[in-house]
């Protein structure tokens, strides 16, 4: 396998948490340079390091590591390709695709890509959807696209949007960036848990991984406790990594269904800070489904218009005229020609931002009232795109576990 480098962060707290000597080999640069010292490679409290890492398909740019800070601990975000190894019982973990192929050949059950490993967020989404289907983990949104388009799987789940973070706006790019239709959404409640090794507390700990996200999401907890929070690519990554090191100090915040997996102790549930915190998940197919009426549909579109003082006014008007409610609004800038030129007349600024809309109605394609609103639509548009229309999830999700 070809590798490349690939950047990554290390804090100068690391070596005090044995950091070094747990995520990164002693002969790699990282361990070197943590060896050395973090005053000769370190400006700032972190720094940014390279080292050789197994090469994956391109992700998107707002993928790449980072350094947050959440409460008065500092997060060290992880890059997901030194989270490699082997779970203590490697043939339960199917291997993440990534471009060399998939895990299993077993055609008989829907195939369902995610990102992210086996006891992700993404993948209960995707057993949720299709409680008999094989799940295929995937090292990036980006492959788990692919993987869809390539015949490689059926479908893939991915989530867009969070009740307490708002929009994933990346995978609002991608879904413009490829040809997939949306064939349904799932709407998951996300719990989060705090796991550990077996006879663990929450005293024992001294750093906390997972998602930057669920960090984020359980901070009054974490403030208590006083950890370091470590940030990395998704929660069931943080449970591998906990299970695979065997310290008492690391604990991870992930899924109830991660600690069976990875055989971990929960050491507490419940532990985010807004009780009802509900992920929006999409489904999506190389080819679409045929919309009935026989039950409640939604229509995602996506748009730019015409330039235009009253053209936004008559675009959502095209719905209002018709009693068709609009569930969601997402603008996101053109990436390709992002600025337009005023008239120079005019004072102020001689530039404007070109946005693409993102639409979600609640009406069927088979209803009359959307074809016509659709048709005023385009009359006021220069790109237009029908990404999918799908049944709702009408899922009471207060009920679910």
């Amino acid at each position: 396998m070809a590798l490349h480098d690939c950047c990554i962060w290390g804090c100068a707290k690391a070596p005090q948490l044995g950091l070094a000597i747990t995520f990164y080999p002693a002969s790699s640069r990282m361990g070197v340079n943590l060896k050395q010292g973090p005053q000769k490679c370190c400006k700032r409290e972190c720094c940014c390091l390279r080292v050789s890492a197994p090469k994956a398909l391109t992700p998107m740019e707002d993928e790449k590591a980072v350094v947050e800070s959440s409460g008065n601990a500092d997060m060290i975000r992880v890059q997901p390709s030194v989270l490699k190894g082997f779970h203590k019982d490697a043939n339960l973990i199917p291997k993440q695709l990534g471009g060399n192929g998939v895990s299993s050949s077993d055609r008989s059950k829907v195939r369902v890509a995610y990102k992210g490993l086996p006891g992700a967020y993404t993948e209960d989404a995707a057993l949720k959807a299709y409680p008999k289907c094989e799940t295929v983990p995937c090292v990036d949104f980006e492959t788990a696209f692919k993987s869809v388009e390539s015949w490689l799987v059926d479908k893939a789940v991915l989530p867009i949007e969070s009740s307490i973070v708002g929009s994933i706006h990346r995978n609002y790019d991608l879904l413009i960036r490829h040809k997939l239709h949306i064939v349904g959404e799932v709407h998951l409640l996300i719990k989060h848990c705090l796991l550990g090794q077996n006879g663990v507390t929450k005293q024992d700990l001294r750093c906390v991984m997972s998602h930057p996200q669920a960090l984020i999401q359980c901070e009054t907890m974490l403030t208590n406790l006083g950890v370091t929070n470590i940030g990395v690519d998704d929660t069931a990554a943080a449970a591998r990594v906990v299970a695979l090191e065997g310290r008492r100090d690391i604990g991870a915040i992930a899924s109830s269904r991660a600690a069976k997996l990875y055989g971990l102790d929960i050491l507490a549930e419940g532990i985010q800070d807004d009780d009802v915190n509900v992920t929006r998940f999409l489904i999506l197919a190389r080819d679409p489904i045929f919309p009935g009426t026989d039950r409640p549909y939604k229509t995602s579109i996506v748009f730019s218009l015409d330039e235009d003082p009253t053209v936004l006014f008559r675009a959502l008007g095209a719905f209002a005229l018709r009693n068709i409610n609009l569930s969601k609004i997402e603008s996101r800038p053109l990436k390709h020609c992002p600025l337009s030129a005023l008239d120079d007349s005019k004072e102020g600024s001689t530039t404007s931002f070109k946005y693409l809309l993102y639409i979600d109605f609640e009406a069927s394609l088979a209803d009359p009232r959307a074809r016509y609103a659709l048709e005023n639509l385009q009359e006021c548009t220069r790109f237009f795109r029908i990404l999918g229309c799908y049944p709702v999830d009408k899922t009471d999700t207060t009920a679910s576990s």
